[in-house]
């Protein structure tokens, strides 16, 4: 029946979270420079919103560390990340690391918001948040890449996701079609 209201309770978290676990997600790393210095989180809620004007939005939850920066951030890096930097989505989802430690795999844009050079990557101003539950959609246009300029930066990576709690390759040999 169309135009009914369903009374049913939600899912529970644990119901919502299995059904996602099959779900997969790109992964991406979203930097921003704090008061307290840079942070850093690996996401798989990143996604494409508009092309003209370029927008995208990922979410943060409410009991990260980077929450407090990122929701008062004017700009963040969204690293996209492939095969050859999973070492950076498990640096960003390590919890209790100085995710920092190791300057040589980062450094800082002239703008001020950290980068690693090696993943393509997105500064990105923050448009707009939305408080959404235990989370926080964040909403940016970019503004700069290294996509089109950056030695050094592969366009035939395999691409990485993360499924049912685990990290997979994905490139011709998974190809279906």
């Amino acid at each position: 029946m169309t135009g009914t209201q369903t009374t049913a309770p939600p899912l529970s978290a644990e119901e919502f979270k299995s059904a996602f676990r099959h779900h997969p997600g790109g992964v991406a790393l979203i930097t921003a420079m704090g008061e307290n210095g840079p942070v850093a989180l690996t996401a798989t809620s990143l996604a494409s919103v508009s092309a003209e004007p370029p927008l995208l939005v990922f979410s943060v939850a409410v009991m990260s560390s980077s929450s407090p920066t990122l929701r008062i951030a004017e700009t963040v890096v969204v690293h996209l990340l492939d095969a050859q930097t999973l070492h950076l989505a498990k640096l960003g989802s390590t919890s209790g690391i100085d995710r920092f430690a190791d300057r040589s795999i980062w450094t800082t844009l002239e703008t001020g918001e950290p980068v690693f050079p090696e993943a393509r990557w997105l500064r990105t101003r923050v448009e707009n948040r939305i408080d959404a539950g235990t989370a926080t959609l964040i909403v940016g246009q970019p503004v700069q890449s290294n996509l089109m300029s950056a030695a050094g930066v592969r366009d035939d990576a395999d691409g990485l996701v993360y499924v049912n709690r685990t990290w997979h390759r994905i490139g011709e040999h998974s190809r279906m079609c």
